[in-house]
């Protein structure tokens, strides 16, 4: 897939215009991440907690109806709520380890906005009695670290050091940020996803109530704490308000992190990017999501309701779009490859149902097919979903099962041996 830029912005928008900046503003022109005084100036002051009351502010997320924006999607204010009502101390996680390799949205962030990042950790602390804070990284972003630290220090010399906060390098593994895997992490254990319950709002970190939220629900989490619910239900679309952060790559005139209005269309989208055409196809949700013909899918809204009837999620708000010039097999078979190897590792179909999937899309996407590959893809495929360990399995097979769905007349030519509609391109 190509690499995306961060923040990169058409010189000339369509007729249509979704994006909105808020986390974003101020970014178009930095060169570097905004210090405490720029912070400051883009975003406004934070009230201090004796303006709001913990419950004042899960009321304002309530009210704002804000969901995660790490990929599940789950109300922010019903987490923190739970946290809340558990007894003892509690603990809040930051999670921007971001192993999704199509996304750059959370990287785009914390490298213009770490204090807005922060910003929204010592929120949310407020709001579930917290007394500490957890910041998880991919250790491989040295300079994502150096940022973070480098922020929390400058809060510490002016006295905003209300609450401890903690930066902490992960392993670069696709399921280390899983958040089952950062409490494991935290706790002295393997980046691996635990079996449920207790889940992190029950026993979490040092086995004290958990809120773990992804570091742009945080950041969004900073501006409710600013403006307020109805300034943040001013923009999106029904059911869905605010704004999102997505990362669009692949067949595209400019690939980059954007900011939209919830809920926007994704043919919207695209020809945002200048990449919309009704002939390709497009992987929405990242390499957990799912492959759809981008016609049948051009008109949906990037909202988890919006895009349930077509078996389609957002995610963590990725779109790659697919030229009708390579072949959607091969891509997925190199996705399938990738998951396998980076698979937890802890039961049979991660074991051995990944690899043997990986091994017969393989096959497919080369056409030199050992027995009916495809028969054997479907009983495999429908043999490892709900069997696994973690949600791993599953997220691999909903997005191989969708390549076939979508990309089935080339299946089936591939399975006996004739090239695809994308042969002239040379099935790359």
């Amino acid at each position: 897939m190509t690499e995306p830029q961060h923040a990169h912005e058409p010189s000339a928008w369509p007729q249509r215009r979704i994006t909105h900046r808020r986390l974003t503003v101020g970014w178009q022109h930095a060169t570097r991440p905004a210090d405490l005084r720029e912070h400051h100036n883009r975003y406004g002051p934070l009230p201090s907690a004796r303006q709001q009351s913990p419950q004042d502010l899960a009321d304002a997320i309530a009210a704002a109806q804000l969901t995660g924006r790490g990929g599940a999607g789950f109300p922010t204010a019903t987490k923190m709520r739970a946290v809340a009502q558990r007894r003892g101390p509690a603990v809040v996680v930051a999670n921007g380890v971001e192993s999704e390799p199509a996304s750059r949205k959370d990287q785009a962030l914390l490298a213009q906005a770490p204090h807005l990042v922060l910003d929204g950790a010592l929120v949310a602390a407020r709001a579930v009695g917290a007394s500490v804070v957890h910041i998880c990284l991919d250790q491989a972003r040295n300079r994502q670290a150096d940022v973070m630290l480098r922020a929390i220090s400058e809060r510490q010399r002016v006295g905003q050091d209300e609450v401890a906060m903690l930066v902490h390098g992960l392993p670069s593994r696709y399921v280390a940020s899983e958040e089952t895997s950062l409490i494991s992490w935290l706790n002295g254990g393997e980046a691996r996803p635990t079996a449920v319950p207790p889940r992190p709002f029950e026993r979490g970190v040092g086995g004290r109530p958990t809120l773990v939220d992804n570091v742009e629900t945080l950041a969004h989490v900073a501006l409710i704490a600013r403006y307020g619910p109805d300034w943040f239900g001013q923009v999106g679309h029904a059911g869905t308000p605010g704004t999102m952060l997505i990362t669009v790559g692949g067949a595209v005139g400019y690939p980059g992190v954007y900011e939209i209005e919830a809920g926007s269309r994704l043919g919207d989208v695209l020809t945002l990017c200048d990449g919309y055409g009704e002939d390709g196809a497009v992987l929405v949700g990242g390499y957990f999501g799912t492959w759809h013909a981008t016609r049948d899918v051009s008109r949906l809204p990037l909202s988890a309701p919006g895009m349930r009837d077509a078996g389609a999620s957002p995610g963590a708000g990725v779109i790659f779009a697919l030229s009708a010039g390579r072949c959607g097999l091969t891509e997925t078979s190199r996705i399938l490859g990738f998951l396998a190897r980076q698979s937890a590792r802890q039961c049979g179909p991660c074991m051995f149902g990944l690899p043997a999937v990986a091994e017969d899309f393989a096959q497919l996407a080369r056409g030199r097919r050992c027995g009916d590959v495809l028969d054997r893809l479907h009983r495999r495929l429908g043999a490892i979903a709900g069997r696994g360990a973690c949600r791993h399995p599953d997220g691999a097979v909903r997005m191989a099962a969708s390549a076939l769905a979508a990309f089935a007349s080339d299946a089936s030519a591939h399975a006996v041996g004739r090239p695809c509609a994308w042969a002239a391109a040379g099935c790359r």
